[in-house]
């Protein structure tokens, strides 16, 4: 019954992420026991050798998207966050001079149609939909032409958050369980290569149905190339890593029994529903 609905979910976030012209969506699956990277075909899926950006070959015959389990689009190293960098996030607060990053484990990543867990104790765990950078080549101090080189494409992601544990009177000396507890990380549906963000996407997060954030890429305070650029400055990022971008507006806490969707324009629709402990 549940992987039942679990191929349902995933056969939905293909249907909602038909690539436009130029633009090509990579997968990660699981079908007859393994694992595989693959290449979104219409309604199929055509497994490859490798991950996408390590220039892969066909592996086997196509098969039916609706036979696949997704998973998150990609095993990162690590993952980074930017936080504060859309100024209607800010609200009154001061602007950053640079971007803001932080880490996520790579524990608390999940995929489309999987369940984001409420922790016990906590009261305000709350959604962030995003638009994440999946890069596919090492970089380090690079000039911002590298870091676009470095860019290999683009997917949802759901920065979820336990506010109280980030900074209300609970809140710890680091975010390693308001940012970082298991489940926090929804990735997915697909990694979209051959789309610009700073043209404008329109990044919508939905509620229960109902719209609750809604802007368009185009309106990062650092786009994606500045994030890369920077944070290359101190770490090696290296193929398969991604950056969450930071969040639009304003949030809210999630209950059990609540469905996140987050959609951004050439990419798709990452679902999740949400349950207690």
């Amino acid at each position: 019954m549940e992987l039942s609905r679990r191929q349902m979910l995933a056969s939905a976030a293909f249907a909602a992420a038909a690539p436009p012209a130029g633009v090509t969506h990579y997968v990660r699956f699981a079908a007859a026991g393994r694992s595989s990277y693959g290449r979104l075909e219409g309604d199929q899926i055509q497994p490859l050798s490798a991950e996408p950006w390590a220039n892969p070959k066909p592996a086997g015959k196509p098969i039916a998207a609706s036979a696949a389990k997704l998973l998150h689009p990609c095993l990162p190293p690590k993952v980074l966050a930017v936080g504060r960098n859309y100024k209607s996030h800010l609200g009154k607060e001061t602007p950053p001079s640079r971007p803001e990053l932080f880490y996520k484990p790579i524990t608390c990543l999940i995929g489309p149609g999987e369940s984001i867990v409420i922790p016990t104790g906590s009261k305000a765990t709350n959604y962030e939909g995003e638009l994440v950078i999946v890069i596919g080549k090492a970089c380090r101090h690079a000039s911002p032409a590298e870091a676009k080189a470095a860019i290999f494409g683009y997917t949802c992601g759901n920065d979820v958050s336990e506010r109280d544990w980030q900074g209300g009177p609970d809140k710890d000396m680091q975010w390693w369980r308001a940012k970082g507890s298991d489940t926090f990380g929804p990735l997915g549906p697909v990694i979209a290569a051959g789309i610009d963000p700073a043209a404008g996407l329109q990044l919508q997060t939905r509620l229960n149905g109902q719209v609750v954030q809604k802007q368009s890429t185009s309106d990062l305070l650092f786009n994606c190339t500045d994030v890369v650029v920077f944070a290359s400055r101190f770490v090696t990022l290296t193929p398969g890593d991604v950056i969450y971008t930071g969040t639009p507006g304003s949030t809210k806490p999630m209950k059990s029994g609540d469905v996140v969707e987050v959609e951004i324009d050439k990419i798709g629709v990452l679902r999740n529903p949400v349950k207690g402990a």
